[in-house]
């Protein structure tokens, strides 16, 4: 259920929505301190772009204050849903942050029109990979990622 760019969820003081310009700084701080890895594009410019392509891409979970308590980005260009940085802080793992997120961000493609989505998870990252099988979501071995740096 969706209302004024927030998502219900199972934590009743907890509120997803679209990050703004203004959350970058502490979007990136948290991916810091909560994410595991890191990226080519983990910078203001980077998320500016983001914002700028689309804006409602970064959501944020918030739970009674200014400091994330997780985000995902969850883009769509127009055929594929993809999902990145799903990330959580440590205080408020197991308590369903991580998958208000992923609901909110398939009701988001939903909503644009997906029918897909596909996640970034490293694979050295196991502590993630029950939270994206629970969520329903299943590693493909017939596919490897190809990356090729432009910058």
């Amino acid at each position: 259920m969706r209302a004024a760019g927030c998502w219900a969820t199972a934590m009743d003081d907890l509120a997803i929505r679209a990050a703004t310009s203004a959350d970058l700084d502490r979007v990136l701080e948290f991916w810091n301190e909560a994410a595991e890895g890191t990226s080519i594009s983990d910078d203001r410019p980077g998320l500016d772009m983001l914002l700028d392509r689309d804006p409602g891409a970064l959501l944020l979970a918030e739970c009674g204050g200014p400091a994330p308590a997780g985000t995902v980005i969850a883009g769509f260009d127009g055929w594929r849903c993809h999902l990145y940085r799903l990330a959580v802080h440590p205080r408020y793992r197991r308590r369903g942050v991580a998958t208000a997120l992923l609901e909110a961000a398939e009701q988001r493609f939903t909503a644009l029109g997906g029918r897909r989505a596909d996640a970034m998870v490293l694979d050295r990252n196991g502590s993630a990979h029950g939270a994206w099988s629970a969520a329903g979501y299943a590693s493909q071995a017939q596919w490897s990622r190809w990356v090729k740096y432009l910058v």
